[in-house]
Order: C-alpha cells, then structure tokens, then sequence
C-alpha cells in the first residue's frame, strides 16, 4: 500500500510538472512594450464605469495586423501559422484580415450611439480560419483573437485598459457549410457579424465577451 502511495504522488508530481511546461509555452505569446513613466498615469484612467462606457460613438479605426503573423496557405484540417484565411482570393492576407476587422468595427458603429468620440484600436494576434480541407468535411473553430484598445478622443486618455479578446466562433462544416453559403452566411459573413457583436459588447464593458466554450477543435488549437 505504501508503495502504490509513493507511486501516485510521484505520478500526479509528473502530471503537474507536464501542465506547468504547456501553460509556460510561447509560441504564440506577444510582447507589449510600456513606457514605466506613461503606464501608471493611463492605468489611472483605465477604470470607467459601465454607465460612462455604454455612452461611447465610434469616431476612428485603427487595425494593426503586424507582418510578423506568419501566414499559411497549406491545405491541411490543421495548418500552423497564426493567420488561415479562405474567405478571399489569394492574396495579401494580412490586408484581408485588416478588411474584415475594419468592416466588423464600422458595423459596431451603426449600432452605438453615445457622446463620447472614441478611438477603437485593435491588434490583430491570431486569426485561424477553416481551410478547404476543413470546411468541407470537419468543420472546426475559428480562432481569433485580438488586442482592443478605447481611447477618448477629446482628451488622448485611455477609456479602459487595452487587454486581450478571445472570439473563437465555431467553423461550419460539410453539407452544413455548403447550406449556410447557399443562403450568404460564408466564412466572411459570419466572421464579420460575430467580431461587431464582440466588439459591441467591449464597448458596452471592457473585458464583457466572454470566449464560447467550442469542444475538442477550440481545444487542439491552444496545443
């Protein structure tokens, strides 16, 4: 009994030990420069109220899709590479992802109506759509995500404090993705309405998406 006691201990310590090298991975981490002497008095500024933020209009769109986002144009269900896009000819897909974050941003627009003129900033990180391979037979998630940044306008202060957003969406497959594009709801549609809604909800509260819980497939692509 002693001995099956030392053995479990010694392989839940592994198990740990595992979890901890997974959770300290970097292949998808990015770095953000701050300046010490501009962090503290912009973080001052970065705990608005949820009335003050339901009171903002979109006056400007900044979308950054850093060139350092490695593309992948390889027809497999699970490319590597931090921008998979199909939606579009080939092209510069980087310039396609922006498109499609400035389209969702100007949709948001239409549907908010404040006072307070904002500067709505986005860094692009992830955006992994479905291949041909994918769409056609699987499925899968779309997994973005996205730095979002709200500035007033009036003064150049922050409105709250830029964070990540996680907006996996779940990537139709098979005779279901085939219906969905015979009635217009393709990858880009569906991307597009689904990233103005995640950013209505940012503007009405900062960090108020919450990522949709997607199975397996949201699970392989934090591997």
């Amino acid at each position: 009994m002693k001995l099956f006691k030392i053995f479990a201990v010694l392989t839940l310590g592994t198990l740990v030990s595992g979890c901890a090298v997974t959770d300290t991975a970097t292949r998808n981490a990015v770095s953000y420069p701050i300046s010490p002497g501009l962090a503290s008095a912009e973080t001052q500024q970065a705990a608005a109220p949820a009335a003050f933020m339901s009171n903002l209009q979109i006056s400007e769109i900044k979308v950054v899709v850093p060139e350092t986002l490695k593309v992948s144009e390889a027809n497999r269900y699970y490319p590597s590479g931090d921008i998979v896009w199909r939606g579009d000819p080939i092209g510069d897909r980087h310039a396609q992802v922006k498109a499609i974050f400035e389209a969702a941003i100007q949709k948001t627009a239409q549907s908010v109506s404040g006072e307070i003129p904002t500067l709505v900033g986005v860094e692009v990180l992830r955006f992994h759509a479905l291949t041909e391979k994918a769409r056609y037979t699987t499925g899968g998630v779309h997994s973005i995500k996205f730095r979002i940044t709200l500035r007033d306008m009036r003064t150049g202060l922050l409105l709250a404090e830029p964070h990540e957003v996680k907006a996996d969406l779940d990537g139709l497959g098979g005779q279901v993705a085939i219906e969905a594009e015979r009635i217009g709801q393709t990858q880009k549609v569906r991307i597009t309405d689904h990233l103005a809604e995640v950013v209505r909800q940012e503007l009405t509260r900062p960090g108020g998406h919450k990522n949709a819980k997607l199975g397996m497939f949201q699970a392989l692509n934090k591997l």
